[in-house]
């Protein structure tokens, strides 16, 4: 696309934006592909935060976006690197855009809209983080990527080993920079900065912007356009909230408990992870409650199939994956469950107004397990109240309730998220009293095993499962490095344009003209 194309999106939108017009994708000068990946994920227009961003990205324009987690900018700033990188990959594959990220999670979330975003590109891209094992993520970068997501400790470990190249860098995007000062990491973000080549874009992203990040912004950033978005904060009154702590194990048990009640009869369930959905549906079928997954693995066919028995009332449960329940514009849905709390608490606020639409009232039920106690308290502060607690279920936690959470931190103090092995602490107000809309004790099944790590391509490579509890590197040299590692690609699965490097991997090679090459189903395209 020229300069001038460009500069006709970019009137465009601030133009629709002048006259409070709802502005469409089709409108930010993506390419068609792109626009096609965000319709089948669901999404019918942008937010304000994807308005603002993407057509100065793809003009190559430096942005700086004051935004938090939950506002769409994951999409702002993987839309326009699919876009731009189509245009400037070569034959070879090499490493042309880095995101960094604080924590493992967010890496893996945003590995996973590259995936759902660049199915149809012929480009690569891996996530590396600390806490496993190295050796898978070093065999994947040695057969060739075109986007790096990192955190900032294993990527200085790997370029320490010689295992990352970032001389062809064309694009960086440094990712919740605030986050990365309270957890400790501005230190190695600054090492990796350095490493950088001076002629690049830069997109940074930042909820606040304390004197170091403004300094560090000033650093980085060449004549940038500059965008802020103030996120959602606040839930509906008319949406009565209950809180149930619960072992990880005992979450479905409890699920079908709550859904006996036959009160309880158009829920859509929240899931963090594909599998984990499945899993859902899975056991809630052996209990006799009739239910449907939507998420990224399923055809569109498929989806359209369980929306429609959603719909129509032959199934009074559909378990959704956040991504898949973009799409969801259902009247009538009595509660919404969180299985999963989400660690972006603006997903919270994103969740529960499913339930409550047209002035009806609503219903919002949430699980939290040990490891989520942060997330509730991420939660509490951003709506500014407690959520009251179930206390009388069948399934109490087998470690004590948190206190309650202190809703206005004192001023100055930091609250980092955990970063190891402690038990995050957290949580909401007693409110004593009976179980909302609950049933009886499940009858029959099993003690089930929670958990369960996503399908589908574009896995992070070296990781564990997308949902898991978001875990901040420590700073270089203090990481561990044991866990599972991902899973190894099979050499069958690469591209027979393969050529060896130096020490004797593979090397991925793009076909000329051969755009949409599928890379096989364990090296995952710019998901």
């Amino acid at each position: 696309m020229d300069g001038t194309r460009r500069g006709e999106h970019r009137l465009r939108a601030k133009a629709a934006r002048g006259t409070g017009r709802a502005v469409k994708f089709e409108e930010l000068g993506l390419a068609a592909p792109l626009l096609r990946a965000v319709s089948a994920a669901g999404y019918e227009s942008p937010t304000p935060i994807q308005v603002q961003a993407i057509p100065p990205a793809l003009a190559g324009r430096d942005v700086l976006g004051i935004a938090q987690t939950g506002t769409g900018k994951t999409a702002a700033f993987a839309l326009p690197i699919l876009q731009r990188l189509e245009v400037l990959a070569k034959d070879d594959s090499a490493i042309r855009a880095l995101i960094l990220t604080p924590t493992r999670e967010l890496a893996a979330q945003i590995g996973e809209s590259f995936e759902t975003y660049g199915k149809k590109l012929d480009l690569y891209h891996t996530v590396i983080f600390g806490g496993v094992k190295p050796n898978p993520q070093i065999r994947e970068l040695r057969e060739g990527i075109d986007i790096l997501v990192a955190t900032p400790g294993r990527l200085l470990d790997l370029i320490g080993q010689g295992e990352v190249d970032l001389t062809d860098l064309a694009i960086f995007v440094l990712d919740e920079a605030d986050r990365m000062l309270d957890m400790g990491f501005i230190h190695d973000v600054k090492r990796i900065v350095k490493l950088l080549p001076k002629k690049k874009q830069t997109l940074f992203f930042s909820a606040t912007m304390p004197p170091d990040i403004v300094d560090l912004a000033n650093g980085l950033l060449h004549e940038p356009i500059r965008v802020e978005v103030t996120p959602v904060s606040s839930t509906a009154e008319r949406i009565d909230q209950y809180l149930y702590f619960v072992d990880k194990n005992d979450k479905r048990r409890l699920l079908v408990d709550i859904l006996k009640d036959p009160k309880i009869h158009h829920t859509l369930v929240f899931s963090r992870t594909k599998h984990g959905a499945n899993r859902i549906v899975e056991y809630l079928d052996k209990a006799g409650i009739p239910s449907a997954a939507i998420h990224g693995n399923k055809s569109q066919n498929a989806r359209e199939r369980a929306l429609e028995a959603f719909k129509s009332r032959d199934i009074r449960v559909l378990v959704a994956t956040d991504i898949a329940a973009r799409g969801i514009d259902i009247d009538g849905i009595t509660h919404v469950l969180n299985f999963d709390l989400p660690n972006v608490p603006e997903t919270y606020v994103h969740r529960i107004g499913r339930t409550g639409r047209a002035g009806a009232s609503g219903i919002a039920l949430s699980f939290c397990d040990d490891e989520e106690r942060e997330y509730l308290r991420d939660i509490e502060r951003l709506i500014g109240k407690h959520v009251d607690r179930v206390t009388d279920h069948p399934y109490p936690p087998s470690a004590p309730p948190p206190t309650p959470t202190e809703l206005s931190p004192k001023k100055g103090a930091s609250t980092p998220r955990p970063q190891g092995g402690g038990r995050p602490q957290g949580g909401g107000r007693p409110q004593g009293g009976g179980r909302p809309q609950g049933g009886g004790r499940p009858q029959g099944g099993g003690r089930p095993q929670g958990g369960g790590r996503p399908q589908g391509g574009g896995r992070p490579q070296g990781g564990g499962p997308q949902g898991e509890r978001p875990q901040g590197e420590r700073p270089a040299g203090e990481r561990a490095s044991a866990d599972r590692p991902a899973a190894d690609r099979a050499s069958a699965d690469r591209p027979s344009a393969d050529r060896p490097t130096g020490d004797g991997t593979p090397k991925r090679r793009r076909r000329r003209g051969g755009r949409g090459r599928g890379p096989g189903p364990s090296a995952p395209r710019t998901s």
